[in-house]
Formats: C-alpha cells, structure tokens, sequence
C-alpha cells in the first residue's frame, strides 16, 4: 500500500500559478503510474494530468494542456502538478493517485489506481 499526502492547494487569482505537490509512502517501489484528478462541487472526479513511470510519459486532459505541467523528484518520492494561468474552472478538489501496476487501461482511467491521497483544494478567483 501507498500513502499520499497532497499539498500546496490554496485560494488565487484568475491567471495566477500555483503548484501542487504530493508525497509518496510505503510501497513506493511498485510504481507504473501517479496522476492528478480533481472534482468540483457537485460534478465526478475528473482525470487532470499522469505521469508514467518507465518512461516518464506524461498525459493531460485537454482542458489543461498547456497550462499545467506534471513531474517528479524520485529522490523526495514526490509528484509535483504545476498550474499556470489558472482559470476560475480549475477550482476543485485536487487529488494525487498511484497505480502499482499496467492494467491495460489508459492513464486517464480513475480505476486503474490504487492508493489515492485526501485532497487539496484550488480555489481560482475571477
């Protein structure tokens, strides 16, 4: 089992960066993937950004390609999601997720993950 911890989340304002940081313990060894969902009040969880382990392939929802950026420091076990030019549409609760294993399915795919952290809310003004 892994536990995550996110962090960083926060109230700014439209056009402002922020970033998110999640911290990884335990298994950590057994890795194929993290990823970054998010949910807003009253909608589903919401697939944001995924980094592959191998390969260090990234993935990201169309509606924030550009703007976010995923990455990693293996020494810290730490995923990292930075938000730039944040929309009043980013705001929601931001979760961090692990997937020890390929399981066939995309990135994306909230059921391929295992362990998932608390959450951390973003908060974007207009």
């Amino acid at each position: 089992q892994v536990q995550l911890v996110e962090s960083g989340g926060g109230l700014v304002q439209a056009g402002d960066p922020l970033r998110l940081s999640c911290a990884a313990s335990g298994r950590t060894f057994s890795t194929y993937a993290m990823g970054w969902f998010r949910q807003a009040p009253g909608k589903e969880r919401d697939f944001v950004a995924a980094l592959t382990w191998t390969d260090s392939s990234t993935y990201y929802a169309d509606s924030v390609k550009g703007r976010f950026t995923i990455s990693r420091d293996n020494a810290k076990n730490t995923v990292y999601l930075q938000m730039n030019n944040l929309k009043p549409e980013d705001t929601a609760v931001y979760y961090c997720a692990h997937q020890p294993l390929f399981r066939g399915r995309p990135p994306s795919d909230s059921r391929s993950y295992n362990s998932w952290g608390r959450g951390t809310q973003v908060t974007v003004s207009s």
